[in-house]
């Protein structure tokens, strides 16, 4: 039940200024899909019962990707009907408009300088959305990391999004949106100006002025592989336990996530803008077979991911920076012709209704008491046993015997 307090002010309507840094309200990525492809779409039952799953972890605002498939207004319409059905319920959206620049996803080259034709129909359904529901979506972001460079299927230069948010911004002073609708893009720290000087640009700079907010990306567990420094056990620990030297790895991976988000709000006020900046990405796979599995990085498993969302969540909960973690359940669409790959495995749920390590407390506490996925019970991977669990777990490689390519 709301108390009063809550109450009044679900029925005053909150604004992503209320939501975004409050702790009463945790973030997360949602996908939901359930198969190795994005053709069979989770049907509206699907998409209300994960609604309560993460509405039972404290979870009330979503992130969503596109909306060039059904899933995101399926979603908007699953949690327009769970309202109806209980009018305490809560649950609000930051919807993603996927941007692309011109031959992305073809078989032609991709052109970088040149925006996709299919960009202004994907912001006219997110418009139409926020419109539809402005009870629920609370803020619009225009692309997904459609500005790193690393994105070589798809990248756009920052003046693309710039165009998009500025028209986004227009229709809300033309009383065209509504005005505490919230406008960001949800870009990787270094395309904040948080990283490579390369992305310094002019127009990235008028991004930051024209967005309402920022949102950044940051993946340790990535950079475990790619830029590993952090990530290796120093010298002067090689003599401790094993759980010793993977809870220094993990809180050396938490102070390198936030190396990155102090990065970009230093960036941001090097321009003099002083907006809020939270965290639109950040999460741990918990199963790898290739840069991050035993044979690579050693990061990927159940739980190391444990700690990283608990030390994430504590962090960002007392900085009350919102961060929306990646992601709610397993989608093992991401890399289909993989099953073992890292991409498949971010969720705090599996395919098979099993929470992981991070949140098995959670279970504990009774919290998904009744609550139910595709039919099943929620219940804990590794029948709940750390002794199993940790048998999966490798310790971070030394700095002298590291051999990751790069």
């Amino acid at each position: 039940m709301l108390n009063g307090k809550t109450r009044k002010r679900t029925e005053k309507q909150l604004t992503a200024a209320d939501i975004l840094g409050n702790p009463d309200y945790l973030a997360m990525s949602y996908g939901g899909y359930r198969k190795k492809t994005r053709d069979i779409q989770p049907t509206i039952p699907q998409l209300k019962e994960d609604m309560k799953i993460m509405s039972a972890m404290g979870v009330r605002i979503l992130r969503t990707y596109n909306v060039q498939l059904q899933q995101a207004p399926n979603l908007l319409k699953a949690i327009s009907e769970l309202k109806t059905e209980d009018p305490a319920f809560e649950m609000y959206v930051m919807l993603g408009a996927w941007i692309d620049c011109k031959n992305a996803w073809t078989d032609k080259v991709p052109n970088h300088e040149v925006e996709s034709e299919h960009n202004s129909g994907e912001i006219e359904r997110a418009v139409a959305l926020a419109n539809q529901y402005p009870d629920i979506v609370k803020i619009i972001a225009v692309g997904n990391e459609a500005m790193v460079h690393w994105a070589t299927s798809y990248f756009v230069r920052p003046g693309v999004i710039l165009k998009w948010v500025n028209h986004l911004q227009d229709l809300k002073k033309k009383g065209l949106l509504p005005k505490s609708l919230w406008i960001t893009s949800s870009d990787d720290f270094s395309s904040w100006g948080g990283g490579d000087p390369a992305y310094h640009t002019e127009d990235l700079n008028k991004l930051i002025r024209a967005v309402d907010y920022i949102s950044m990306h940051t993946y340790p567990m990535h950079n475990s592989h790619y830029n590993p420094a952090f990530w290796l056990v120093p010298e002067n620990e090689y003599d401790w336990s094993d759980r010793d030297k993977i809870e220094s790895g993990m809180q050396r991976a938490l102070n390198f996530a936030i190396y990155q988000y102090r990065n970009v709000k230093n960036y941001m006020k090097s321009l003099g803008v002083n907006k809020p900046v939270h965290i639109g990405e950040t999460g741990w796979a918990t199963i790898s077979n290739e840069h991050y599995g035993a044979d690579g990085s050693k990061a990927a498993d159940e739980y190391k991911s444990g700690r990283y969302f608990q030390l994430i969540r504590d962090w960002s909960n007392k900085e009350k920076v919102s961060c929306f973690y990646f992601e709610a359940f397993d989608e093992p669409w991401k890399d289909a012709n993989n099953p073992l790959g890292s991409e498949n495995h971010f969720g705090l749920i599996n395919i098979d209704g099993q929470a992981k390590y991070a949140i098995w407390d959670f279970v504990d506490k009774g919290i998904f008491k009744g609550l139910t996925r595709d039919g099943r019970p929620i219940t804990k991977t590794y029948n709940g046993s750390e002794e199993e669990l940790l048998v999966d777990v490798h310790v971070p490689p030394r700095i002298e015997d590291i051999s990751i390519n790069h």
